[in-house]
């Protein structure tokens, strides 16, 4: 499990990625000079800010839908723009926050790169011009809180640098503080986002800690020549949500505890802590080993030409993916990830749509793997930030919709932004919010912990439901109730009349009933789960027997809207309500199959479309939509075509050009992300009350093995199979749990019993049943 190159990484899309879920960096570079690319997932510009609505909100609200239940889109979308667009403030993004440069005073040959994902290790080999074997040894330590890195040769007085430090804001001040050590203070702004003024605060802090050899500090820079030995330190503070000043202190204090403990013990408390999560599952896709000994970035041409089917490659996509959320957000990370995870080459920041929280799909994506991949920890920020969230959108319910309860639509930002966006086409995605919430339920729904559904998961979500209650309305046609204006996020159709043109606007379109229905259906469960609001509970009962149902097109498709409106673009990167298949199971094969075919008949018509907008979270969904129907042999096409068309050299995943503006292909990392679900979901399904083990293994994982994916209901499996049959299996359940395992034509119903180990044979046969 190593990426290695064998070859310099001419810029940040070739780098390699390191984190602890706070701090980030990217390293480049390679023997004459390296970058380092640092960020922090609190370095964001902009400020808390409430926007005005109106006092007679329901009443406008009530004047929008009549236009739209009459059939004129074009006054309803006219009357929205008046009401829900509110002028664009400091909304602000999260920044790179400064370069480290590394200049070499070396020439070299034989270099190789790697990246360990067992390790979290980034490293640099090479043999210099003198003929010392050199090695350089970087990793940012979640435990201590400090980048270190540490370079030396097998020869003495083989290491020869000059550090200096670069801002990416105009505020961004670096000084020496003695000869050996580099400070900075910079402030989070920037002019797309916000104006320029307002934003986090950051002070920092690089030292050299130096065995051999001569230190020269100055203009700037710290010089080191002919040393034995040099570890660097690197660490930063932020005065996000702090209100005192003792955050300044921060960087120097770690840096110190740091060299107190030395590079060997930092490494070891780094690796132990980092293990404690990656190492809980183990991935074999079979296949032929000979590709392992090839560099990544050949190894990913070689996919892309078609000129192989690199299981291990597969493999370590997905064990990539877990090592990205293992470095980009852990228990006690300030803020979840954004569009770009912990990351930031300084790219999408710099366009319309900002680094931020997307929430149609993109930061979604971005935790769908985190449960089923044996990493529930790395979920607790979103959570926090969900519950963050939700008392902010208390403002935004009141100010546009004169409701009760909390909503946020497309997008949000480090200061809780919850209003509409600015453009109808989006920015009315009025369960945005609602979307992300339901990452609450998955929580609940693979731990079954009481304790999070009392504190956390049921009052968010009830104040959501509420909120849903107060909104929506009964359809005058349809006698169903729906909400609206609304989107199917960012798609749009053409309503019928040639004059009124295409349209985005529209009342109970499918995504939106979707998340409904299951959000009405979770808080009324756990209601009755805890005994409490027996009143919401009638209300939430009644309510649910007035949804829309699902709908299939004259085109034997799963319709978009309430109506089976013509798509306008056919070819857009967003279908939404594919939520009912993954990661909701509204549509299942087995229970639906109506529905079913009608998400097939979906997907394969965007497939068809010869424009298609190709990427990376499409591809995700393409592999995601094709799982759940149990169709592995399509499913891994799109993995591949992710990995081999959408991915840098670096498997990060990548838009590309044209779309929303971008004129390059621009890092997005819900790929890495949603390819890892996909990955995972071929071999492991579990809703809609089974588990259900090799759902959608395809003709070229014919044998392998995995152990600890998990399952809803607090449990976990490890399995193996031969020639695409299942040999063993062994459920561990960490609750008591009755759930019906499946596996192709067999299945049987099993009663564990928490802590208990259940080993079943090829057929499903229970073997054995052990205290785990």
């Amino acid at each position: 499990m190593k990426m290695v190159y064998t070859e310099p990484a001419s810029g940040w899309k070739q780098g390699l990625p390191l984190g602890n879920g706070q701090l980030g960096a990217v390293l480049h570079g390679g023997i004459n000079s390296e970058t380092w690319n640092m960020t922090e997932i609190t370095f964001w510009s902009g400020k808390p800010e409430r926007f005005g609505g109106s006092p007679d909100a329901k009443e406008k609200l009530k004047t929008m839908r009549e236009a739209f239940f009459n059939g004129n889109y074009v006054l309803g979308d006219k009357l929205a723009a008046e009401q829900l667009e509110p002028e664009k403030g400091n909304f602000g993004t999260n920044l790179s926050l400064c370069d480290i440069l590394i200049s070499y005073k070396d020439e070299g040959s034989q270099l190789v790169r790697e990246l360990d994902l067992e390790k979290a290790v980034a490293a640099v080999s090479y043999r210099s011009g003198s003929g010392a074997v050199m090695r350089r040894e970087t990793f940012v330590s979640h435990p201590d809180g400090v980048l270190v890195s540490r370079i030396k040769g097998d020869q003495a007085g083989s290491v020869s640098l000059t550090l200096s430090m670069e801002g990416r804001t105009t505020t961004f001040e670096a000084r020496l503080d003695g000869p050996d050590k580099l400070v900075f203070r910079t402030q989070a702004t920037e002019d797309i986002h916000s104006d320029g003024t307002c934003g986090v605060w950051s002070e920092g802090a690089l030292k050299a800690v130096v065995t051999g050899g001569r230190v020269l500090g100055e203009g700037g820079s710290v010089t080191i020549e002919q040393a034995d030995e040099v570890v660097l330190y690197f660490a930063v503070a932020t005065d996000y949500g702090r209100s005192d000043e003792a955050w300044k202190a921060e960087p120097s204090e770690r840096i110190e505890a740091a060299e107190a403990k030395g590079f060997e013990r930092l490494l070891r408390d780094h690796i132990a802590d980092y293990r404690s999560l990656y190492g809980r599952v183990d991935l074999d896709l079979g296949g032929s080993k000979s590709f392992d000994l090839l560099p990544t970035d050949e190894r990913i041409r070689k996919l892309r030409a078609g000129e192989s089917a690199d299981n291990g490659l597969i493999a370590l996509f997905y064990q990539y993916g877990r090592y990205l959320t293992i470095a980009g957000t852990r228990a006690d990370s300030r803020l979840p990830l954004h569009l770009q995870g912990l990351w930031n080459d300084g790219e999408a920041n710099a366009m319309a749509w900002s680094c931020d929280y997307h929430l149609d799909v993109n930061t979604e994506m971005n935790y769908y793997p985190t449960e089923i991949s044996n990493l529930a920890e790395c979920h607790i920020p979103l959570m926090n930030y969900i519950e963050q969230l939700s008392y902010a959108g208390r403002a935004a319910a009141e100010d546009f919709y004169g409701c009760e309860g909390w909503v946020a639509h497309v997008f949000s930002n480090a200061w809780g932004f919850a209003s509409p966006g600015w453009g109808r086409s989006w920015g009315l995605n009025v369960t945005g919010g609602l979307w992300i919430a339901t990452h609450l339920k998955e929580h609940y729904e693979y731990s079954r912990d009481r304790g999070f559904l009392t504190r956390q998961a049921y009052p968010v979500m009830k104040e959501a439901a509420l909120f849903f209650l107060d909104y929506m309305t009964v359809h005058p046609k349809y006698g169903w109730l729906v909400t609206g204006p609304s989107t199917s996020p960012e798609n749009s159709f053409y309503p019928g009349p040639e004059e009124q043109g295409e349209q985005q606007l529209s009342m109970g379109s499918t995504m939106d009933q979707m998340l409904v229905r299951d959000l009405f259906g979770f808080v009324l469960e756990s209601a009755e789960l805890l005994a409490v609001d027996e009143e919401l509970q009638e209300r939430l009962k009644e309510a649910m027997e007035l949804l829309p149902p699902l709908q299939i097109g004259r085109r034997g498709q799963l319709q978009e809207w309430l109506e089976d409106y013509e798509e306008a673009q056919p070819q857009h990167r967003h279908f939404s309500h594919m939520y009912g298949i993954y990661p909701g199971n509204q549509i299942t094969p087995e229970e639906t199959p109506g529905l079913g075919q009608a998400m097939r008949q979906t997907l394969l018509g965007r497939m068809l479309v010869d424009e298609l907008e190709d990427i990376e979270f499409t591809a995700a969904l393409f592999a995601l939509g094709f799982s759940r129907l149990h169709d592995g042999n399509q499913a891994v096409k799109h993995v591949r075509h992710l990995i081999g068309e959408l991915c840098f050299d670096n498997l990060l995943s990548y838009s590309k050009p044209g779309v929303a503006g971008a004129e390059t292909n621009i890092f997005v990392i819900d790929g890495n992300f949603g390819g890892t679900a996909a990955i995972a979901d071929m071999l492991l399904q579990s809703h809609a009350g089974s588990i259900h083990l090799l759902p959608a293994l395809p003709a070229a994982w014919a044998t392998g093995s995995y152990r600890g994916l998990r399952a809803k209901g607090n449990a976990e499996a490890a399995v193996s199979w031969e020639n695409g049959q299942l040999t063993e299996a062994v459920i561990t359940a960490y609750s008591d749990l009755e759930t019906v395992v499946k596996c192709g034509g067999s299945q049987i119903q099993l009663r564990m019993e928490a802590g208990k180990r259940y080993r079943l044979d090829g057929k499903l046969k229970l073997l054995e049943a052990v205290t785990a």
